[in-house]
């Protein structure tokens, strides 16, 4: 389906190019670009007191090392006595605001939203840690008051079914036990008013597990078209689906990214095409690897939260991006690797110094070059991303 957004931006790129030149034009794909990669998105974080919202926080952003000077403070009390904004590590323009306790003395519910500064949130996860109170409903009600959406988590569902699973022994069954306690904080919460409650089943030790996918297939959904991308980018990758949407999101700048390097390319320099597009291939591949979860921070993460030594995530990976450290030198080499595309870059150059048919042969051959390339390191590192999440959770993987 065609990008609203996407086609006004399009137009106004044309428009540049015929007014007022290539130069003009590049200038308006990267103002498009920074544009796009720096939506801003506020996401709250709310329930009681001991609910588990500062773990949430913390997994969500791949965080999961109480150490971790970026990490939400967690325990067994109240941790957190003020609204506290925590940036996605690689997308600093997403923000989960981790909110004090509903229903305590400081913060009695009928101020509440008042106190947070409700009107800064694109929208609020409400989370409980075993069933829905009076207080939950009651804020639902006021948010949907404002407008805004709202979606209700219960959280710790692992201890939950293994206290059950302990209790009932062999008669347990973890699928109907999920199934009763979602039935039962449905009732809980329609017996307070709530119409249509939206009830998602969390563990935010192991996101992979249980309603996660389906929360962010909702949250998809329900978001602005222009915002989709950005949350989807600090989707934590539990399962298949989520890196292929990933790839997918990448996939469609790549024409914008080859569109600057043709309009460079217009430029009578020498050099300098080829120097902005390796640049500008480092830095873009670098923002996929960390996207998916290839760095070593993420890598590291991922072995810790999975229980599967981090040696082992790395012996899936057979692409040389995730193996090296990303810099100029590793993208010629991998591109020189590829005959096809050094010779296009060279071809390049070379028909800079034909006159009259020289710029415009060049940014074709330019627009060409980038946009294989990348369409080349985007593959490699998504076919990684499902190769190490098979291996870290146990998918059956396909990009």
């Amino acid at each position: 389906m065609d990008n609203p957004f996407e086609n006004e931006h399009i137009q106004k790129i044309k428009e540049e190019l015929q007014t007022n030149g290539p130069d003009a034009a590049a200038a308006k794909i990267q103002e498009y670009l920074d544009e796009r990669d720096n939506i801003p998105l506020n996401i709250a974080i709310t329930g009681e007191t001991g609910s588990g919202k500062s773990t949430f926080v913390n997994a969500f952003r791949g965080i999961l090392d109480e150490e971790d000077e970026r990490a939400a403070p967690a325990g067994c009390v109240e941790t957190t006595l003020e609204v506290s904004p925590y940036p996605h590590p690689n997308y600093p323009n997403v923000i989960l605001w981790d909110l004090p306790g509903i229903g305590t003395s400081e913060f009695p519910a009928d101020e509440y939203l008042e106190h947070v500064g409700f009107e800064r949130f694109d929208f609020f996860i409400i989370i409980s840690a075993d069933r829905f109170r009076e207080n939950d409903a009651k804020l639902a009600q006021e948010i949907q008051k404002m407008g805004k959406k709202f979606y209700f988590i219960c959280s710790k569902i692992d201890n939950t079914v293994r206290d059950e699973e302990r209790r009932l022994r062999s008669r347990f069954s973890e699928e109907r036990t999920l199934q009763q306690i979602r039935d039962n904080c449905i009732q809980r919460l329609e017996k307070l008013d709530i119409a249509s409650p939206q009830v998602f089943l969390v563990s935010s030790c192991e996101l992979h597990l249980y309603d996660f996918h389906l929360l962010e297939e909702t949250l998809e959904r329900d978001i602005p078209a222009q915002k989709r991308n950005t949350l989807l980018l600090v989707m934590p990758n539990v399962n298949p689906e989520i890196i292929r949407k990933k790839k997918e999101a990448f996939g469609s700048k790549i024409k914008y990214l080859a569109s600057v390097s043709a309009l460079i390319a217009a430029a009578p320099v020498p050099g300098l095409s080829f120097a902005t597009d390796i640049a500008m291939l480092v830095s873009t591949v670098s923002q996929y690897q960390v996207t998916f979860g290839l760095d070593s921070k993420s890598l590291q993460s991922l072995a810790l939260s999975a229980h599967v030594p981090l040696a082992d995530l790395r012996s899936v990976m057979t692409s040389p991006l995730c193996l090296n450290e990303i810099n100029k030198e590793l993208i010629i080499k991998i591109l020189a690797c590829s005959m096809a595309d050094m010779a296009l870059m060279a071809a390049e150059e070379g028909f800079r110094l034909i006159p009259l048919i020289g710029i415009p042969a060049a940014a074709s051959l330019s627009f060409i070059s980038t946009y294989k390339a990348l369409h080349i390191f985007l593959d490699m590192l998504a076919e990684d991303a499902q190769r190490v999440s098979k291996k870290a959770l146990g998918f059956n993987t396909s990009v």
